[in-house]
């Protein structure tokens, strides 16, 4: 199974929303596939959560594991992000454990629709990080509520972040 691309690259071993992620949608030679998606290994070669719950487990996400959490996740706080957002690591797992992973992915689905309109329709050329990250943090029906009211790129991005911190949440990484 080594070489094998995961069923659902869209979200990590780890739980982090892949499909969310700006590096998802970038052109060119970084772009990423997804958690062990096709030629992975050649972004990621020694992802530790690939290896050992994909390679060596057979498994799609970690919450499938009887020993999640494990100490892979002691640094997995979301107090810290990279160019995604950490914050739902844990929380997608959890999601994923008690709903299961068929209906975390519908959710997901919805958030990516969004993302996807929102690149679309009002990508200023400056936005995406942003609108990452609202589809990673914000409420599914929150998101589809800013594209019903969105005119433009500068009103969907005052109208994420009212929704933001309605929610207690920032829209920016935490570095």
């Amino acid at each position: 199974m080594p070489d094998e691309a995961k069923v659902h690259p869209q979200i990590g071993c780890c739980g982090i929303d892949c499909v969310l992620c700006p590096r998802y949608y970038t052109e060119g030679s970084s772009r990423c596939p997804g958690c062990a998606g096709p030629d992975f290994h050649l972004k990621h070669p020694t992802c530790t959560f690939v290896t050992c719950c994909h390679k060596q487990r057979g498994l799609e996400v970690c919450a499938e594991c009887p020993d999640f959490p494990c100490a892979r996740f002691a640094r997995e706080t979301g107090d810290r992000d990279s160019f995604v957002t950490h914050r739902r690591v844990l929380p997608n797992q959890y999601a994923i454990q008690s709903g299961g992973l068929a209906k975390f992915l519908e959710q997901q689905q919805r958030r990516r629709a969004f993302l996807e309109t929102a690149l679309t329709r009002f990508n200023d050329g400056r936005s995406k990080n942003l609108y990452c990250l609202a589809a990673a943090l914000l409420t599914p029906a929150s998101l589809e509520d800013t594209l019903a009211k969105a005119t433009d790129s500068a009103n969907l991005k005052e109208l994420l972040r009212k929704y933001a911190e309605e929610q207690g949440d920032e829209l920016k990484l935490r570095k």
